[in-house]
């Protein structure tokens, strides 16, 4: 009677056991869910590193182009910025 018992309940925790593979919180559809997702994610991740790398080279061209417009305007048409006093020296 002792092993009987104790082959219900070897049984019974197989049932268990195999219930959670299946249908149980990380069995193997959630876990190709998961998976999925975490590709997804990815790929969504990549594009947006994308982004931001052409963001900011757009960023870094505007700002270097603008301070060379300023440079020529001051050197050559003679630009003072507000509160700026300009005085020019010659030889």
């Amino acid at each position: 009677m002792g092993s009987r018992v104790v082959s219900v309940l070897l049984i019974v925790l197989l049932i268990i056991v195999h219930a959670q593979l299946w249908h149980g919180r990380g069995s193997l559809p959630s876990v190709n869910e998961m998976q999925r997702r975490l590709t997804e994610q990815t790929a969504q991740n990549a594009k947006a590193e994308a982004d931001n790398a052409r963001l900011s080279a757009e960023v870094k061209d505007l700002r270097e182009g603008l301070e060379m417009v300023e440079e020529k305007a001051r050197q050559e048409l003679g630009m003072v910025k507000p509160n700026e006093i300009f005085v020019q020296i010659t030889p």
